[in-house]
């Protein structure tokens, strides 16, 4: 085992106190050791500092040989100056306050001061450094400037140009951390603005970041605007199921219902991020179209129910149906309500017809490749990205692996058969022709017929030897929805001999919520069992007499129309389990409510395999069960037993997910 590389130390007085820090570390971050505090707004711990503002301004001196203290005659930008022995910071000098008041006074010139009205009133760091720091009173009398109010920078995001203190937050997050470099100040004086290059639409996918990252009310949320005040709010730790990744998040709610998503610091999984899918895509909890009582079939009509009848219902049609039944399990169910899912129907049903992918090539393993952790990509010396748009399909492992080229220079090798975010900054891209993945994956591992492959793949030569020498010994990152490419197996198989030959890894990570747990859970056909498209063939030719779907609309799975429509219409009994009335739940025999994330507590597997615990932060709308609880019930109707009374009874229970 390697030993830790030891850290250099420097001594440096803080307000008369002495302290050992990190060689080098700004002395923003130093003085933070000792608990107090340095007023900013342009610095961001994990922005370049660029001292625009001048609101962190401290006087420095050194310490002399002779133990004597000489002071600078000027004050210095904290964000930007490292630490070094012997250097003397005083952040609470006269001069130090006068300097504060000077330039919060300053930053007010052309300021609104209309905070009765701005979302971020509240939390606002402008807001509260002028209550600590600033002038008592504004000497400023004259005209200030106007502008166009809540222009619409985005789908998202407003921008009120009158709020703005040019502190390049917004600018620095779009070329530093998203790399979609779409924010740049434009004009001059007064008339400086964040704005899109030829004022087009913002369209990053990570937009939703600049809001939380704005210390003033210049960029509000066009979802949130006026909807409720930080007072008004609860906040409970929560994390986001909107994709693979698990980030942690705060969900907002007032009243029992959804207000709003801000990211959660998680250094593991997001450090701080959301994409714009995890903040702004929770809206549905509000939905009118939520499914909140149990429905039965009446002829050509649905009609409320309840939970006694159906289950009689249900009961009546699925007991013992053996492969007769199919289950389709969504994403989005929690590992508990899947697992015991999975164990009604194995053992009160007897059907091995079960599955959760809906990809055009599910593979025979129930096994998914996950070797590396998110934060992991941060020290790899190069990364291999292959069959997939990590910005639309892994969004916090994309802001990773950018992070591992931005800040330590790794070499990116990007195989794809469409342009993607990644090429961007891409060492070396191979724009492979749509069904040839399979023979570029096999030449990268083996490093044969080179030439053969470029031209049937229509890659540059010269860019696949370099990809084939990049690749050895990197990790190599794809998502399951290579299974979608023609000769998916092959790829994968090619891939992982190639990180197991060159002492690389191989990820095909997962991209549904829950679907790496899903995986681990073995939510797959068994060896006489039907895989998701063989379900609906049998339904649709009537050999399928009982269905039941679980928190997935298959019309939007991207499976084929007909299919489904044909299955859906043929199948006798068809039970649809969800949270909102979609396209599916109008072909259902019997429909029951099914809870939310937010509203039940449970566990969602993420994609590097970390399993995290959610807690309930708002009611269930009606009659809505939580998935684990309606299985549990039906369990104890066929075998009396002691029940789980809770989601973590039912998630100690299951041996795939033993931590």
């Amino acid at each position: 085992m390697a030993a830790a590389s030891e850290i250099q130390t420097v001594n440096i007085i803080v307000n008369g106190i002495e302290l050992a820090v990190p060689k080098g570390e700004l002395v923003v971050e130093s003085v933070k050791r000792l608990g107090f505090d340095i007023p900013i707004f342009c610095y961001h711990p994990r922005l370049k500092p660029v001292g625009m503002c001048r609101m962190c301004l401290v006087m420095t001196g050194a310490k002399q040989p002779d133990g004597t203290i000489r002071m600078f005659p000027k004050p210095a930008a904290a964000c930007t100056m490292p630490v070094s022995e012997g250097l003397v910071v005083d952040t609470e000098s006269d001069q130090v306050k006068r300097d504060r008041k000077g330039v919060l006074e300053f930053l007010l010139v052309n300021h609104p001061l209309d905070c009765p009205i701005c979302d971020r009133g509240g939390e606002c760091p402008l807001q509260n450094n002028t209550i600590f720091y600033g002038p008592s009173t504004s000497r400023f009398i004259e005209m200030k400037r106007h502008a166009p109010k809540a222009f619409p920078l985005s789908e998202y995001v407003t921008l009120d140009l009158e709020r703005c203190i040019q502190c390049a937050r917004c600018v620095r997050f779009t070329e530093e951390i998203s790399g979609d470099s779409q924010l740049a100040f434009r004009f001059r004086g007064a008339d400086t603005q964040p704005i899109t290059f030829a004022e087009t639409k913002f369209t990053s996918k990570f937009s939703g970041n600049v809001i939380e990252i704005c210390p003033v009310g210049a960029l509000t949320s066009r979802k949130y605007r006026f909807r409720a005040r930080p007072w008004d709010l609860v906040s409970s730790e929560a994390i986001c199921t909107n994709c693979s990744a698990g980030c942690s998040v705060w969900f907002d709610h007032r009243g029992g219902k959804f207000a709003r998503i801000n990211g959660r610091t998680n250094e593991a999984i997001n450090e701080e991020w959301t994409c714009d899918r995890g903040k702004f895509g929770h809206a549905h909890s509000n939905d009118d179209k939520r499914l909140a009582s149990t429905f039965t079939r009446e002829g050509n009509e649905l009609v409320k129910s309840d939970w006694s009848s159906v289950s009689a219902q249900i009961l009546a049609e699925f007991k013992g149906r053996g492969n007769e039944a199919g289950l389709i399990l969504g994403h989005g169910v929690s590992n508990e309500g899947a697992w015991n899912a999975l164990k009604f129907f194995r053992e009160h049903v007897g059907s091995q017809n079960i599955d959760h992918r809906f990809e055009k090539n599910s593979p025979v393993s129930k096994t998914a490749h996950a070797g590396n952790s998110i934060a992991s990509f941060e020290g790899a010396k190069s990364i291999l990205v292959f069959g997939t748009s990590l910005a639309d399909d892994l969004p916090m492992l994309y802001l990773r692996v950018r992070k591992a080229w931005f800040q330590k220079k790794a070499k990116i090798v990007v195989a794809t058969d469409s342009a993607s975010e990644v090429d961007d900054f891409a060492q070396v891209v191979l724009r492979y022709k749509k069904g040839t993945g399979a023979a570029l994956a096999e030449a990268l591992r083996s490093g044969e017929e080179l030439e053969k492959v470029a031209e049937t793949s229509g890659v540059d030569l010269a860019d696949l030897k370099a990809a084939v020498e990049l690749s050895k010994g990197a990790p190599i990152v794809t998502s399951t929805g290579i299974y979608d490419e023609k000769g998916s197996e092959q790829i994968v198989a090619s891939l992982s001999s190639l990180a197991q030959a060159t002492e690389g890894s191989f990820n095909c990570y997962a991209r549904g919520a829950n679907e790496r747990g899903l995986q681990l859970m073995g939510a797959a056909p068994g060896s006489e069992g039907l895989n998701t498209q063989q379900i609906l063939a049998a339904a649709a030719n009537g050999n399928l007499r009982a269905l039941w779907l679980i928190g997935v609309d298959l019309f939007s799975t991207g499976l084929d129309r007909d299919l489904v429509s044909r299955a859906l219409e043929n199948v006798e009994f068809l039970v649809v389990q969800d949270s909102s009335r979609t396209e599916t739940f109008y072909y259902s025999s019997v429909a029951v409510p099914m809870t939310l994330p937010a509203e039940s507590d449970g566990s969602f597997t993420n994609m590097e395999g970390t399993v995290q615990e959610l807690r309930a932060a708002i009611p269930a709308p009606g009659d809505a069960k939580p998935v684990w609880r309606v299985f549990e019930e039906l369990s104890m109707r066929l075998a009396p037993r002691m029940p789980n009374m809770q989601a973590r009874d039912v998630l100690e229970s299951i041996p795939a997910l033993a931590r």
